[in-house]
């Protein structure tokens, strides 16, 4: 049992980190690089304990995913009995019933009461990249839309769509084309002020994919309804629902990179 409060037993990095990080870089690719300079061996709640007996604060949570905290007993058992019934196959070659159900819940969540679909992958790039071979072959057009401050993956169709050359893009080009970048709705930045910023956002994105790539040329628009790497920008209430409904009525898919 790992008490759930902050407990440091060495200096930041300890002994064993320390070593373990020499072990890192004697083996580990250089391109792999690592945040913090702590090794964890286990983690309860919101208190990772690292391999020097150090508690800290999971303020990280696996880059804001591990919402249901470290250790979390439900978690435990139905991940052992899953091992104990069987490890992996691919869904696409056998299938089997928990993939259907992880489908059945998302199509229950996810706004809306329209009827849905959902596909599963291995990670946000990768989903990313595949809703975007969706619209460009459901709509027979090519162009896609992204805004400024967007994190949208690290593959190569991802990085262009990032707008973000360091520590993400720099010297990793050239990128995929017909991606178009706008100005994203930044209340606390915006020229106008926050309370222009819904209206005057709306009006000078639309305006720019009109003038710069036409509708009829436009597969989909792709945002982050929070961005994250952006500096977690908040856009205003009306702004995303005035723009979703603007690309149904020109024929363009509305992509939501919503990964945390």
């Amino acid at each position: 049992m790992i008490e759930q409060r902050r407990i440091l037993t060495t200096a930041i990095p300890g002994p064993k980190s320390q070593e373990l990080q020499q072990r890192k870089l004697a083996s580990v690719s250089t391109g792999v690089s690592t945040g913090l300079p702590i090794y964890v061996e286990a983690g309860a709640g919101g208190i990772l304990r690292d391999v020097d007996g150090n508690q800290l604060i999971d303020f990280g949570s696996g880059i804001a995913v591990t919402t249901v905290g470290n250790g979390n007993q439900r978690v435990i058992d139905a991940v052992s009995k899953q091992i104990a019934d069987f490890t992996h196959t691919c869904f696409m070659v056998t299938p089997y019933e928990e993939y259907v159900q992880v489908c059945e819940e998302l199509d229950k969540r996810t706004p809306g009461d329209h009827e849905k679909r959902s596909a599963l992958f291995n990670s946000g790039a990768e989903a990313v990249e595949n809703a975007v071979k969706v619209a460009r072959h459901f709509t027979g057009k090519d162009g896609i839309v992204a805004f400024d401050h967007a994190y949208h993956g690290r593959t190569n169709l991802t990085l262009a769509m990032t707008a973000k050359n360091m520590p993400y893009k720099h010297k990793f080009g050239p990128f995929a084309s017909e991606l178009y970048r706008v100005p994203m709705a930044y209340p606390y930045r915006w020229p106008g002020g926050p309370e222009h910023c819904e209206a005057e956002a709306f009006y000078y994105i639309t305006d720019q994919i009109h003038a710069q790539i036409g509708e009829e040329n436009t597969a989909a628009v792709i945002i982050e309804p929070i961005q994250g790497e952006g500096g977690f920008i908040v856009p205003p209430p009306g702004f995303l629902p005035a723009l979703a409904q603007w690309c149904r009525d020109k024929g363009i898919l509305f992509i939501a990179d919503e990964v945390q």
